[in-house]
C-alpha cells in the first residue's frame, strides 16, 4: 500500500496500491478477501489523516473492533493493477463509527468494489464505550460520494 500518496481532501482519504501477485487467485484475479485488507489499511490511514492513529487510540484505551462488513464486487482486479482507495465516515456515533468504501482502477477510473465496514467503540477491556469528543469531531460524516 501506498500510504505517501494518501490524501485527506473534502472528507475522503485516498490511497492507492498495486496489485501483487501474491494477492491473486489461480484465475488470476484478486483473492476476494485481500480487498478486506485493503479496507483496513485504508481505514487506518484515514485516521491518521484526521490526526489520530489507531496507536493513539489504543494509548488512550480505545479499540475500534468491526463489528459489521459489507462488500459488492463489481468488477475483477488483477495482478499490477494500480488501485485507489477511497474512504470516508458515513456515520459517528458515541459508540459506532460506520465507513463506506470505493476501490477504483486508478488509471480507467473504474469502480471495483463497494464496501461499508461498522466499527463498535470499546475500552482495553472489550466492554462497551465511547469516543472522546476530540475523537469523534475529526470524524466528520459525509454523503455517500458514490452508490454503495
Amino acid at each position: 500500500m501506498n500510504r505517501d500518496e494518501a490524501t485527506k481532501t473534502g472528507g475522503v482519504s485516498v490511497t492507492t496500491h498495486r496489485v501483487n501477485y501474491s494477492e491473486t487467485d489461480q484465475m488470476g484475479v484478486v483473492y476476494h478477501a485481500r480487498y478486506l485488507v485493503w479496507l483496513d489499511i485504508a481505514r487506518t490511514e484515514y485516521l491518521r489523516r484526521t490526526g489520530m492513529s489507531y496507536r493513539e487510540l489504543e494509548a488512550l484505551g480505545l479499540r475500534l473492533m468491526v463489528s459489521e462488513a459489507t462488500l459488492r464486487y463489481r468488477r475483477a482486479a488483477r495482478y499490477d493493477d494500480p488501485v485507489r482507495i477511497r474512504t470516508w465516515v458515513r456515520e459517528c456515533a458515541s459508540r459506532r463509527v460506520t465507513f463506506g468504501y470505493a476501490v477504483e482502477h486508478a488509471e480507467r477510473g473504474e469502480l471495483l468494489l463497494t464496501a461499508s465496514t461498522a466499527l463498535l467503540v470499546t475500552d482495553a477491556t472489550f466492554a462497551f464505550s465511547r469516543l472522546p469528543d476530540a475523537v469523534a469531531e475529526r470524524l466528520s460524516p459525509i454523503p455517500d460520494p458514490v452508490r454503495l
